[in-house]
């Protein structure tokens, strides 16, 4: 049986940058930051005391204080950017539900609020009056769940965790099951909702945040010598992939093609990455074959570009290894220097942003590098799109999440021709 091909029919978000697609785009042109002084705790004490956070979110424009009371963050969050996807679809009415599901991914799920159970009742009184929506809120499927309860979705519907690469993992899951003929359109995505003591207290001990207290905006600096850790971010996107054949007779609108993506792992260590960009670099070719494609046909790549010393290295030299010659002629950009980190939403969201990218024809850049500020361990002839957007032919484009563990994802898109 042939494979059937994936489109991009729908998109969404709501991120550190803007709490829809449009508004998202318009910051990323005009090169942003959503970086600012955390506001959901009192981060004083920390090492960190910033983050990249959803600004001017209310809960109650769309959850009632019944729904609120059952639901975590990160899944309100998810809902938000999967009802923009699913609106901008435009699916007919009629379709077969059991033929449209939703692949949500995330990396820690309901964080905020098993950390406010705990802090509230097992450091209390002593007395275990635990709420009976705890765990629906904390599994990292519920995303996924409501959504599908939300909007009637009866297909594939479940939760991928891979830390970083969760989200691009439930790319790849969603393209199987289109390319297979298994469903016909899957709302899929990530969610991630860890601005707490928890994460951000964690993520210092391990010296993986920035400590740039005084700057915010130009703290997440990917690629330049002086970067000093990723900066931690909340958020949400989703899309809909839809099969080719479906999509084009019900004449729907098509952003982008998903045409490949790459798995594999680094074995190498718990949050290092291989420092010598090995399995980034076969993740990036096995996207590559799996698209049908060569190195030389890829334009442009959303690389993980996470700020932190050894992370950013070993990308650029796995970049290098993947396309030799050709690595120079791409444009690479970090869009994590405008958004932050969203851990397991962050594949989702940077997929959301390579699609834009292919369908307006120019890349987002990488903000926040000085002059004089290179890295002399990283090749200076790799073009990642410093402070400017840079409008150019794009066929191609990669976007890369690599996680914690070693696992790398890498997904393969196409620009639209009808």
């Amino acid at each position: 049986m042939a494979l059937k091909r994936v489109v991009i029919t729908g998109l969404g978000t709501i991120n550190p940058l803007g709490n829809d697609v449009a508004s998202t785009w318009s910051a990323l042109m005009a090169g942003e930051s959503g970086a600012a002084p955390i506001t959901q705790f009192d981060a004083s004490l920390f090492r960190s005391q910033f983050a990249c956070e959803v600004k001017n979110f209310d809960p109650n424009a769309w959850f009632d204080f019944k729904e609120q009371r059952k639901l975590d963050r990160f899944t309100m969050l998810a809902y938000v950017a999967a009802l923009e996807a699913y609106k901008d679809a435009a699916l007919p009415e009629g379709i077969d539900p059991t033929r449209v599901g939703a692949i949500v991914g995330s990396g820690v799920g309901g964080l905020i609020t098993l950390e406010q159970q705990i802090t509230e009742h097992a450091l209390g009184n002593g007395v275990p009056h635990y709420s009976p929506f705890l765990i629906p809120s904390i599994i990292t499927d519920m995303a996924a769940g409501y959504i599908a309860i939300r909007l009637g979705l009866k297909g594939p519907n479940f939760c991928t965790t891979a830390a970083c690469a969760s989200s691009a993992v439930a790319f790849m899951s969603a393209m199987n099951h289109i390319r297979l003929a298994k469903a016909d359109a899957i709302l899929v995505g990530g969610s991630e909702a860890e601005i707490c003591p928890v994460s951000i207290g964690g993520f210092n001990a391990l010296r993986a945040l920035s400590t740039r207290n005084d700057d915010p905006k130009t703290a997440s600096r990917p690629f330049s010598a002086s970067r000093d850790g990723f900066v931690a971010g909340e958020g949400a996107a989703c899309v809909m992939l839809e099969e080719y054949e479906h999509a084009v007779k019900r004449g729907a609108h098509i952003y982008a093609e998903l045409v490949g993506y790459g798995s594999t792992a680094d074995a190498f260590h718990l949050t290092a990455p291989d420092p010598e960009g090995n399995g980034a670099a076969r993740v990036m070719l096995d996207a590559i074959k799996d698209a049908g494609i060569k190195p030389e046909d890829v334009d442009y790549i959303n690389t993980h570009g996470t700020s932190t010393p050894i992370g950013d290295l070993a990308e650029a030299k796995a970049v290098i290894k993947a396309f030799g010659e050709h690595a120079y002629e791409l444009n690479l950009s970090s869009t994590k220097s405008m958004t932050g980190h969203l851990l397991g939403a962050s594949g989702a969201l940077e997929a959301l942003i390579t699609t834009l990218a292919l369908y307006h024809q120019v890349v987002p850049p990488t903000i926040n590098h000085a002059e004089g500020d290179d890295d002399p361990n990283i090749d200076p002839r790799l073009n990642f799109t410093f402070n400017t957007p840079q409008k150019r032919t794009l066929r191609y484009a990669i976007s890369n999440a690599f996680g914690f563990g070693g696992h790398n994802a890498a997904l393969a898109f196409r620009a639209w021709q009808a």
